[in-house]
């Protein structure tokens, strides 16, 4: 059996799975509960500092894009902080820590700019026996408007200063959480390692509209007749997290910094591309919030299974394994030539990968043979594109093959070659990195 436990940032879990800061980690009722069900870990929903209380809406904080058939796509919240006593939820922190000593405790952050307010509240944490504190830089709506979360995570330099203080009044490791509401995340990630950042989590929630009511022309959700935007998350947002998370993690400056994956895992093998991207552990909100809980026992047993037929005995073994493959465009080997293919066997006639090719690509696909009905790839046209194995309704009934060193494209007349042209420049050639 693979082993799941989980060692992140010197933080150990019995496995790489834990919840989000979010509204399922908000108190210990449902931390217990996530507990109970497997969960490795939690981020406590972001605790701010004692004042005046957070007013949450009394209305709609949440909306969703849903396929026709309601799938969950995307998700969308309007939510701030906890609005609980800090007392409260440090009491709960401190109670839920000692029944699970084994699971990983973090409590996310939020309090003013300044170096007082960290000092402050800071021990205080420290005192409930949390395994880490994670600075919340990327809420995107209600805190950032009074001048923290995403506020702070879109300059570098107040990312850098506050993590110094944190690393200076605490000893606990600091995990910082980044915004995804910038051009270059490499920027704020590099601010935190300077910082002294013991790892990074990414990426918090994007803004966004969900859309307007038809009805009514305005902004949906909307509470008692206005709107606001939120921070968007789900499935949907996952490719632009494991972006970021392989940009960090391909970066000279932050290469080495622990990151924790956020955004979009609802499944084993969405945990799998990111651990294979670099992250040493994933965590979990959305999912959780549609599904329950119990989700993490699939996402286990499943991960578990695939180390298993790979024979892979750790999330070591894996890690990371994907991110050499990843590169800049200009190093990408042109001379690699992919023909579309059709099955016929599974081929049900629909033509969809007729319409897409024939409107908006290359004319690629006939459309009959002998008289009668029947799709078929045209080598001589095709450029492996990879639309029609995307529109194609039938798993696995359209496939791309790679030619071979030595065959000849049709299309262009070329014999393919054994290697790039540009293999020479490029950043993974063994040869390059010797001669460096």
């Amino acid at each position: 059996m693979a082993d799941l436990s989980n060692t992140f940032a010197g933080i150990r879990s019995p496995n790489p799975f834990w919840l989000a800061s979010a509204p399922p980690t908000d108190k210990a009722y449902n931390v217990n509960r996530a507990f109970e069900a497997g969960w490795g870990g939690v981020v406590w929903k972001t605790l701010g500092e004692e004042g005046p209380p957070i007013v949450n809406v009394n209305g709609p904080r949440y909306g969703a894009l849903l396929t026709p058939d309601r799938k969950l796509l995307g998700f969308n919240n309007i939510e701030l902080i906890t609005d609980r006593p800090l007392q409260l939820n440090l009491r709960e922190i401190a109670e839920v820590k000692r029944l699970w000593p084994d699971r990983a405790m973090v409590v996310s952050l939020m309090v003013p700019c300044t170096e007082a307010a960290w000092k402050a509240i800071l021990p205080r944490v420290e005192d409930t026996g949390c395994d880490a504190i994670e600075l919340n830089f990327g809420c995107p709506h209600g805190m950032s408007e009074r001048g923290m979360g995403a506020a702070v995570g879109q300059v570098p330099e107040y990312i850098e200063m506050v993590t110094r203080w944190c690393k200076q009044f605490s000893r606990l490791p600091v995990i910082v959480k980044l915004t995804p509401n910038i051009t270059d995340i490499r920027l704020p990630a590099a601010a935190a390692k300077r910082g002294g950042a013991d790892a990074v989590s990414l990426i918090n929630t994007i803004n966004s509209i969900m859309g307007v009511d038809p009805a009514t022309l305005t902004m949906s959700p909307v509470t008692g007749g206005m709107g606001s935007h939120g921070g968007y998350c789900g499935p949907a947002v996952k490719p632009i997290a494991l972006n970021m998370v392989a940009e960090i993690g391909r970066s000279a400056e932050t290469a080495g910094l622990p990151i924790s994956g956020i955004g979009g895992v609802g499944n084993w093998r969405d945990a799998l591309d990111y651990i294979a991207l670099g992250a040493g552990n994933v965590q979990v909100c959305t999912a959780a919030m549609v599904y329950g809980f119990k989700i993490v026992q699939e996402m286990a047993s499943g991960l578990s299974d695939y180390m298993d037929s790979m024979g892979f005995n750790t999330i070591d073994d894996f890690r990371g394994r994907a991110l050499p493959t990843v590169t800049d465009w200009q190093y990408l080997n042109l001379n690699a030539i992919s023909k579309a293919s059709i099955d016929q066997r599974t081929c049900i006639g629909c033509g969809r990968c007729h319409i897409a090719c024939e409107d908006t690509s290359h004319q690629a696909i006939t459309t009959t043979k002998a008289g009668q009905r029947f799709f078929e790839v045209r080598d001589d046209e095709c450029v492996g594109c990879n639309l029609c194995v995307t529109v194609c309704p039938v798993p696995e009934c359209i496939t791309l093959r790679t030619l071979a060193p030595g065959e000849v494209d049709a299309r262009t007349g070329l014999t393919v070659s054994a290697s790039p042209a540009n293999w020479t420049a490029h950043p993974n050639n063994p040869m390059r990195q010797a001669a460096a």
